[in-house]
């Protein structure tokens, strides 16, 4: 049988050649900005960073221990070195490491020179400056060379990458004061629908509250954008053409939710048509079908269901891509794992569908997987239960108990 909402499934477009239309249609903002490092975490880097220093710099100890030459070690014999100093980080031994001396030297300290080898201070016997070690001494270990994490003139970080902590520890390891970065987003979002009631008000009847804005402010809470609440606009077709044709002069996207169903009071589509463009109106994708994407002058569009699971599902499917390429981060497939189902799933087919499941995972390492819940687009408690998609393609008919399922966990969008 097929769904129900999908009468017209040979004319939707599938998950897949709606990313690859967003794709083709979009191009990230001009220019750059630099940024001193501490500023830069979770943005976009927008030029490759090439090392100034060999990292490290300077031969040092791996570890708290004693740096020797191998040559004074005999193989398979215990031998007894004496203690000629001590090399401290930051304060290097300034003397010389002579035939049969050892010297003291803590994690990160450098290397004295004739040295070429540090053993941990957990294996040697002390006897006042007599350092006595094991027949079963290793030479030629415990020593981080010049250069062996990164060499002066090698890449540090290739652009574009959005810069991690670590990323940022790496290029402060290297010196960098500050990096070039891409610029924000700018980026309006709001809901319509006359049945919408702030949080602060009592609910009229017919009313709901509008829990649309603050999922999408949630979803929207990133470095790289600049966002903009324009709030709730009635079904009033005049309105919202006024409000979307203002937001788009100076925003680089705009994103709704509501009114891009095919109902009277559903005037999106009316009003791209009239002020802009439409690149494609509906997806094979379940939640959330009714999806506009278009243009108005040079503003993105990003029209949602009404829904809220359908809000939640189509961002993460379709706008946060998009969103990543607007800010120039590399394209990648979201994570994906197979689970067996412990739930029976419904399902006709008609459209992709990404159902709420309960992720889990066993000792022998076996994932698992359970629906969170009713499915229904409005089932809000459901989206709040789970951890992951239950992915299952435009064809299945439902899933048994013990079948195997794709699973896309939501750390990968959250």
């Amino acid at each position: 049988m097929i769904d129900s909402c999908s009468i017209e499934s040979n004319g939707l477009l599938s998950i897949d050649q709606a990313l690859e239309k967003i794709k083709n249609s979009i191009t990230p903002p001009y220019g750059a900005e630099r940024l001193v490092l501490k500023d830069a975490i979770g943005r976009v880097l927008d030029q490759t960073v090439y090392s100034a220093i060999n990292i490290p710099s300077e031969r040092n100890s791996a570890m708290d221990g004693y740096a020797y030459s191998s040559a004074d070690i005999k193989p398979n014999q215990s031998c007894t070195l004496t203690l000629a100093g001590t090399s401290w980080a930051g304060k290097p031994f300034t003397g010389q490491c002579l035939k049969n001396q050892c010297i003291r030297i803590f994690t990160g300290a450098v290397m004295p020179d004739n040295t070429d080898s540090v053993i941990m201070q957990e294996h040697i016997k002390i006897q006042g400056d007599k350092i006595t070690f094991p027949a079963d001494t290793v030479t030629k270990q415990n020593v981080r060379h010049i250069a062996c994490d990164i060499a002066k003139g090698e890449k540090l970080i290739s652009a574009p990458k959005k810069l991690s902590a670590i990323d940022i520890g790496l290029l402060a390891s290297a010196g960098i004061y500050d990096v070039a970065v891409k610029p924000k987003l700018n980026i309006a979002f709001l809901s319509t629908g006359d049945e919408l009631c702030s949080i602060s008000q009592p609910l009229n009847s017919g009313q709901i509250y509008d829990s649309n804005r603050y999922t999408l402010s949630g979803l929207l809470n990133n470095v790289s954008f600049v966002v903009d609440d324009l709030g709730v606009v009635p079904d009033d077709k005049a309105i919202l053409k006024e409000t979307l044709v203002s937001a788009a002069q100076s925003h680089d996207v705009i994103i709704t939710t509501g009114g891009a169903s095919v109902g009277e009071a559903d005037y999106i589509k009316e009003i791209l048509d009239e002020c802009g463009h439409v690149d494609f109106w509906k997806i094979a994708i379940k939640p959330g079908k009714p999806l506009a994407f278009g243009k108005i002058n040079y503003c993105y569009f990003f029209g949602l269901p009404g829904n809220p699971v359908s809000v939640i599902a189509t961002f993460h499917k379709i706008v946060q891509p998009a969103l990543d390429q607007l800010t120039g981060i590399p394209a990648t497939k979201p994570l994906s794992l197979i689970a067996t189902c412990t739930s029976h799933l419904k399902k006709q087919k008609g459209r992709q569908e990404y159902q709420r499941g309960i992720l889990s995972q066993n000792k022998s390492g076996e994932f698992y997987v359970e629906s969170a819940g009713e499915q229904g687009s409005n089932i809000m408690s459901a989206m709040s239960r789970a951890n992951c998609y239950i992915v299952l393609p435009i064809d299945s008919e439902g899933v048994s108990i013990g079948e195997h399922v794709s699973v896309e966990p939501f750390n990968a969008f959250i």
